[in-house]
């Protein structure tokens, strides 16, 4: 196990993890704003950072990734800032707000990927802060139904109880799991009845997470169906079940399907990369004489291989790689032309 431990990779992580729990240390003022009922919800959470920082430092580390990764940070910050940003800023509406990439496939789709989007991360919004002790709420002095709402230790505003803003605060969450499960049952529908589907899918890695999502939204609205209508006389068992699910959730989410969610805004540098090779010198193939992709792209593409170990030089010289998709099936039938000129046959 230690000879496949990546030790810059667990270097980050753990720094990212003490950085974390510093934080939560001073935004709850030395613990004071802190929650020790929410203890375990916070240890999951440094293993789940721990987990997520390992993992993409990993990801980072693997020589395309690396060099999209550096690109698209030197290509925002270029001459070309002001545009650069327009772009990212449009992509970040469009792909990571709107999911537009996946309406595009099918509006039912797109309909469950937002709204299981926006309910995970309304309620990573909300219970996050919570947790850390970065938000708390107290009675006004000399009152009984005006809250003061702090962050980080500081007076932000005030609510009456049993107002608007009360009644969608103190059911914020319900808000959020009422997203997840919608968005979640538009997958699951998918997952019983798409044909490709039912043959391809994995329970670990299909069907799990929704279920984790499923758990945690229902004994979350578990327990507001219990202090509301029930006096509380569930309260423990509701509670346990939520903590379960939820800390079953956050320490698989480094090694899940979910990882997706923090490699998604990672690749919108892709995006940056692909404008600035449009905009730049093309590639022409040297066997049909057309452009086919960027001569940032292709040179890029000879530095990544050659770091992977491959050699795709030619033996007249040049690159298989300065070939169009057109100009490497030619290059290869010649190949196999030569090679049944020297054997007498076209395999041989």
């Amino acid at each position: 196990m230690l000879s496949t431990l990546n030790i810059r990779a667990l270097g980050w992580a753990l720094l990212a993890s003490a950085l974390l729990a510093a934080s939560v240390v001073a935004g709850s003022r030395n613990l004071q704003n802190f929650d020790g009922a929410l203890a375990a919800y916070l240890f999951a959470t440094l293993f789940a950072a721990f987990g997520i920082v390992y993992r993409y430092a990993v990801w980072l580390q693997r020589p395309p990734t690396r060099l999209y990764w550096r690109a698209g940070w030197r290509l925002l910050f270029s001459r070309r800032f002001p545009a650069y940003l327009a772009e990212l800023l449009r992509r970040l509406v469009d792909e990571l707000a709107l999911q537009r990439f996946i309406w595009k496939r099918s509006a039912k789709r797109g309909l469950a990927h937002v709204l299981l989007a926006w309910g995970c991360l309304s309620a990573f919004a909300i219970t996050i802060p919570l947790v850390f002790g970065w938000i708390h709420f107290t009675l006004r002095a000399g009152t009984i139904d005006v809250y003061e709402a702090h962050l980080l230790g500081f007076h932000a505003f005030d609510f009456p109880l049993g107002g608007f803003v009360a009644l969608n605060l103190f059911h914020a969450l319900n808000w959020s799991s009422v997203l997840v499960l919608l968005g979640v049952f538009g997958f699951l529908r998918r997952r019983i009845t798409d044909a490709g589907q039912i043959a391809t899918q994995t329970f670990e890695m299909d069907l799990m997470p929704l279920v984790l999502l499923v758990l945690i939204s229902v004994t979350g609205l578990g327990l507001t169906w219990d202090y509301e209508l029930m006096q509380g006389r569930a309260h423990a068992f509701m509670a346990i079940s939520h903590a379960i699910t939820v800390i079953l959730f956050l320490l698989w989410l480094p090694f899940g399907k979910f990882f997706h969610v923090f490699q998604r805004p990672a690749q919108l540098g892709v995006a940056l990369y692909q404008r600035e090779g449009e905009a730049g010198a093309q590639a022409v193939c040297p066997h049909t004489g057309e452009a086919f992709a960027s001569r940032m792209h292709v040179e890029d593409l000879k530095q990544v291989t050659s770091e992977l170990g491959y050699d795709y030089r030619l033996t007249g010289g040049g690159s298989h790689l300065d070939l169009s998709p057109q100009g490497k099936r030619a290059a290869l039938a010649k190949a196999h032309l030569a090679a049944r000129n020297e054997s007498g046959a076209f395999f041989g």
